[in-house]
């Protein structure tokens, strides 16, 4: 049985395909469109699919959308109808975003030319679904939460096999998905974008605002249910994310884009974060002790709040914890797929995997030819791990494309830019030279997954990129009273440990843990590094810069690279030098090909 999911029409639109309950492929539109948060319809991504599996649409079983426009649509009528008159205008902006949803079955049939049948999932159970079924576990609790779905922005259940069950919700307009996004954009941040420099940017300020929020904001229960004071915000009746009460509350107006960042907007974003772990450590335990599962899966937007993931595991309220890499509405694809699947497989449960890289590859044949086409000076490595160990201990930063692409928000060593973490100006560098973002922004390690209990405050595994833990107090370089005395980005360029690159300034860092069988590749390459400095890890970014979704193709990554100050690019076991390179010339300035995020 071959079913096609379908994430569209809000933001991260998604195609994926599941045969007979495995995941075989999956990307997401930005990445051939090339505009980050890509709403419309994965038609390339769709396509591609196809192509990659020699498969017509008539080969496919049924396609599966991962919410009910229905549903949907009766809740913006609901929301906008306590608010009438004064949201009228909102209103029609809101009724015209849900036309194509509401007509999405014969959008996809036009579209594609499918004469099967199209399925609906609503949108919490497409993550619960995501969460679970791919999860190594034969029963777990789950836990979605989320901006909103239909009208549900909170639940948890239990998996068992091949059934899945919502037990109990959380219901719009009481969302933390939506609360955490308000302060998002309180702190001049994009909504759906920036939620991860908001929670990037919390350590670097304290959270003497968090009880503040809890007073006023926010009614938090023993369990962890909870209401929200809609005086302070505006999307009930589609008005904004914050209202006057919210500026008024914290005696500032709303930051503007692209200004400097205050003291204040660090302990307003470490605030938010407190209480976001406040209320998911409370929901938890709630959880652990409502259904007695040994084991939790995670899944919707706020489950990549890798800092909030860390401090569940280390509470110990699970024995194991999984997270769904892709867990933002793009994972909506894989989950409704899977949903339909077992719904009618009934109790016949594949194997669970979940291998992150599900999208387009490119053999060595095509990146050679791709090389020859555009007279691009290259070599062939005999020894690539130890070459590019070599290039990376030596102070270059190399941008690595190899294997099928990653699905999700992060790239995890297969669509990646790498430096080596031991170098104190690395972070500074990445950040304004190479990605062209915010000095404040932390970069992640990679660390080979048998060594990651040397260096860190953790135990297991993180390949997905979504546990922040902290580095060990071995690891760590004691600060100068004169430093320690440092407030908010005065603390950026202090050398806290040996590997100052990837430790945040609380002396955190989000994991990457790299195994031989998920990744052998990248595996060898820290092999190599540890061989040669003693250094298990790497620095990982995204391959892309600020405002450029991931780099998908051979050519995006040239392109990305000659923009950029990285001094090679590997593409599979090509090596391109930037000093050996042409004159790069654009007709116009990248920079306004993407908006900034």
């Amino acid at each position: 049985m071959r079913i096609i999911g379908i994430s569209a029409f809000y933001h991260d639109s998604a195609a994926a395909l599941v045969e007979d309950g495995q995941i075989l492929a999956a990307a997401q539109e930005e990445r051939f469109s090339r505009r980050k948060h890509d709403p419309s319809f994965p038609s390339e991504s769709l396509n591609w699919i196809l192509d990659q599996h020699n498969l017509d649409i008539d080969d496919i079983d049924a396609i599966a959308y991962y919410e009910d426009p229905k549903i949907k649509l009766q809740r913006v009528l609901d929301s906008f109808a306590t608010t009438w008159p004064g949201a009228f205008g909102q209103f029609k902006k809101a009724l015209a975003s849900q036309q194509n949803k509401l007509a999405v079955r014969d959008f996809i049939a036009a579209t594609t030319g499918f004469k099967g049948e199209i399925l609906y999932t609503r949108h919490h159970l497409s993550h619960a679904a995501s969460a679970f079924y791919p999860s190594p576990f034969k029963r777990a609790a789950f836990l979605t939460v989320d901006g909103v779905g239909e009208w549900d922005t909170t639940t948890f259940g239990v998996g068992n096999e091949s059934e899945i069950s919502i037990h109990k919700k959380i219901e719009f307009p009481h969302s933390m998905g939506l609360l955490y996004s308000a302060f998002t954009y309180y702190a001049g941040f994009k909504i759906n974008s920036g939620e991860y420099k908001l929670m990037g940017l919390a350590p670097y300020g304290e959270p003497k605002y968090a009880q503040l929020i809890l007073d006023n904001m926010l009614d938090v229960k023993p369990d962890g249910s909870f209401r929200l004071n809609l005086e302070y915000f505006g999307h009930l009746g589609g008005a904004g994310a914050i209202t006057d009460a919210f500026a008024s509350l914290f005696g500032q107006p709303r930051r503007d884009p692209e200004t400097n960042l205050t003291q204040f907007h660090m302990d307003v974003a470490a605030s938010i974060q407190s209480v976001l772990e406040h209320v998911l450590l409370r929901i938890c335990r709630f959880v652990a002790n409502e259904t007695g599962e040994a084991n939790l899966c995670l899944a919707g937007g706020v489950a990549l709040n890798c800092v909030a993931n860390g401090k569940i595991i280390r509470e110990g309220m699970f024995n194991e914890l999984w997270i769904q890499p892709a867990s933002g509405d793009a994972g909506g694809a894989i989950g409704s797929a899977l949903y339909h699947f077992h719904r009618r497989a009934g109790s016949r449960r594949p194997k669970p995997a979940m291998n992150p890289y599900l999208g387009p590859r490119f053999s060595g044949s095509e990146i050679e030819a791709y090389l020859r086409r555009r007279n691009i000076p290259y070599r062939k490595s005999g020894a690539l791990e130890r070459e590019t160990a070599e290039l990376l201990s030596g102070g270059a930063i190399i941008g690595w494309f190899q294997g099928p692409m990653e699905f999700g928000p992060r790239a995890l060593g297969n669509r990646s830019i790498l430096g080596d973490p031991r170098a104190k100006n690395m972070q500074k560098e990445m950040n304004l030279r190479i990605k062209y973002r915010e000095s404040f922004r932390p970069f992640a390690p990679i660390i080979l997954e048998d060594k990651v209990a040397d260096w860190f405050e953790f135990h297991g595994k993180s390949p997905y990129m979504l546990i922040v833990a902290p580095l060990k107090e071995e690891k760590r370089i004691a600060l100068t009273e004169q430093e320690s005395q440092l407030f908010g980005i005065e603390k950026l360029n202090t050398i806290r440990s040996t590997v100052p690159a990837i430790t945040h300034v609380d002396y955190s860092a989000r994991l990457q843990t790299v195994s031989s069988d998920l990744n052998p590749r990248l595996h060898r390459l820290l092999e190599e590094f540890d061989a040669l400095t003693g250094c298990p890890i790497l620095v990982n970014t995204s391959f892309n810069v600020r405002g450029e979704p991931i780099v998908l193709s051979p050519d995006d990554a040239y392109t990305c690279f000659m923009r950029t100050g990285m001094t090679h690019l590997i593409l599979d076991e090509y090596i391109v030098t930037k000093d050996e390179q042409p004159v790069f010339e654009e007709s116009k300035d990248w920079r306004e090909q993407f908006e900034l995020d």
